[in-house]
């Protein structure tokens, strides 16, 4: 069950802060995202000459990016400096979004999505990269919430620049249209963010600049339980196959497609939908806000539990079973009802939670870097795939109410919790096997088995979190 050992080129690269001893921002990720459903609204259908399906087909475009991107940047997080290629693509990402403020027809906004899905594609799988790299395995579930909590952060800030923005610009004019200013002013803040990201984010903790030799060995010696290392740069076609044949491989990818068809309709859709309850657009774009306070209350204290009482998955369910509640509320109440709709639009913001909980797991529980790549790779583009789906269903017959979309939305979050209780019970069983095979009197401990880049199915010494 455990690897030989290796040769010194196919260990981890922690193992070089001991040689060495010896020898001497997601703020702007959801931001960018949701300023398509701001612009929608903003005037940006009539400015480009939208009609029909344009809008959708413009919603799903970032995620065709994403997806021919996916794998290729999951190759090149593993293989190049983790931070500095996170920060070229935030970098990237940013300039590319400013470019929608220039484009004058559908083809031309069709480009610039593709591209901005294109170095999107780095940026989640990066910082889960870099949260196993940084944190303990009982650390990392409240630290992938902080970060990922920014996704409402930037809802609401979102919300509120283009709410100023309309209004300004209603009140005082402007001399270009106000989507535009929406677009220049992410996008410029989002590469501002990619700078200061390059210059203060390390690789890893062997070039921590904040760091003296002594503090760098102690950062790496901490995450030994987490028994992954801190990086290994070559690919290894054994743990390409392993995760190919891993069914919580494909555990996950489910989710992440069946999930995400919800997610692609409402975040590009929220303010037609806010709109849908009877409110004005401009009342749309600030009422929206709420929603990401919603998403950072809840994700902040799923961290906090999932550590508490070392139940991710489970605890990911209830904010799945809360969102259900709000779709329910959404579809059942009647249209002259905007309050109770509204309400219930709010609690579908807690639907991120289970996705939170298995991006986390992919840091906690994928062991072997070729195979948390790859897992990583799998799980972003069945998320593309979802997102492209997604929008589709909301279909402009169907509006002002969208009801078959609703319906599907539901539909779909049933399903996903029938998988997240799968992804927990195999968890549980695969635990119990490798008890019993620690169990028996001819096993032996290998020394220094935690820096080997074992994956997690080769190394009996390995734990899944639940």
């Amino acid at each position: 069950m455990i690897a030989n050992v290796m040769e010194i080129k196919d260990v981890d690269e922690a193992m070089r802060a001991f040689t060495d001893y010896e020898g001497d921002g997601e703020v702007m990720d959801e931001a960018t995202k949701t300023t398509l459903s701001y612009a929608s609204i903003m005037g940006i259908k009539t400015d480009i000459h939208l009609s029909g399906d344009n809008y959708q087909w413009l919603s799903s475009m970032f995620y065709f990016g994403y997806l021919a991107w996916e794998y290729p940047t999951n190759r090149l997080l593993q293989r190049l400096p983790l931070a500095k290629y996170s920060s070229f693509c935030i970098l990237m990402w940013g300039l590319v979004l400013c470019c929608l403020a220039a484009v004058k027809n559908y083809s031309g906004a069709l480009a610039v999505r593709f591209f901005l899905g294109v170095f999107e594609a780095a940026v989640s799988p990066g910082f889960a990269l870099i949260t196993s790299q940084w944190y303990t395995k009982g650390e990392q579930a409240s630290r992938t919430s902080i970060w990922f909590c920014f996704n409402g952060f930037a809802q609401i800030m979102g919300g509120l620049l283009a709410y100023g923005i309309a209004k300004g610009t209603r009140l005082h004019g402007s001399s270009i249209s106000p989507w535009k200013i929406v677009f220049l002013v992410t996008g410029l803040l989002t590469s501002a963010v990619g700078c200061v990201f390059l210059f203060a984010m390390p690789d890893n903790q062997l070039n921590a600049r904040w760091l003296n030799k002594d503090e760098r060995r102690l950062a790496v010696e901490r995450v030994r339980v987490n028994q992954q290392g801190i990086g290994n740069k070559h690919f290894k076609m054994y743990q390409l196959k392993e995760a190919l044949l891993d069914p919580l491989t494909w555990a996950f990818a489910f989710y992440a497609c069946t999930a995400d068809i919800p997610n692609g309709g409402v975040s590009n859709f929220f303010s037609q939908l806010i709109v849908s309850f009877g409110y004005t657009p401009e009342q749309s774009l600030l009422y929206g806000t709420p929603a990401g306070a919603i998403e950072v209350v809840s994700l902040l204290a799923w961290g906090w539990l999932a550590g508490r009482y070392g139940q991710r998955i489970l605890i990911g369910c209830g904010g799945l079973i809360v969102a259900i509640l709000g779709m329910l509320l959404v579809v059942a109440l009647p249209i002259s009802d905007n309050r109770g709709r509204l309400a219930g639009y709010y609690l579908t913001q807690t639907s991120p939670l289970p996705f939170v909980t298995l991006l986390s797991l992919i840091s906690t529980n994928v062991a072997g870097y070729t195979k948390k790549t790859t897992v990583a790779a799998i799980y972003f583009i069945s998320y593309c795939a979802g997102n492209i789906i997604g929008p589709q269903t909301f279909r402009p017959k169907d509006a002002p109410r969208y009801v078959p979309a609703e319906v599907t939305i539901i539909c779909c979050w049933g399903a996903c919790i029938m998988d997240l209780l799968f992804i927990w019970w195999y968890y549980r069983q695969q635990n119990r096997k490798k008890m019993a095979f620690r169990s028996q009197p001819e096993y032996h401990k290998l020394e220094n088995h935690e820096w080997l880049d074992l994956t997690d199915k080769e190394n009996p010494e390995f734990v899944y979190v639940l």
